[in-house]
């Protein structure tokens, strides 16, 4: 089992609130990148499979700004109200994350 593999402490998470419309937004790229395995299985021409490709890169980054937003303003802001190193760990996670998505 892997870090990433262990149960991690239940807290309440700063995208409750929108948490369906999340849910909505994951679903539908799901069904997009299915609907891209078949058009390869299919042997669809080149360009409109990178087509739909970037139509799904598109929906999992609006998924993850959504997240980044939510955290920044629940997790981040509450541990900056806190202060101390909870508020610079959060900070640091935050950072982290905004370099892991302008890197992909």
């Amino acid at each position: 089992m892997t870090d990433h593999d262990e149960p991690q402490p239940t807290t309440h998470v700063g995208y409750s609130g929108d948490k369906e419309q999340i849910l909505k937004r994951l679903r539908r790229a799901e069904g997009q990148v299915r609907g891209i395995q078949r058009m390869v299985d299919d042997d669809t021409y080149c360009i409109d499979v990178l087509t739909q490709v970037s139509a799904a890169t598109k929906a999992l980054e609006t998924v993850a700004l959504q997240l980044l937003d939510d955290h920044l303003a629940h997790c981040v802001a509450e541990a900056a109200r806190e202060g101390g190193d909870v508020a610079e760990q959060k900070v640091r996670e935050a950072s982290a994350a905004i370099a892991r998505l302008v890197r992909s």
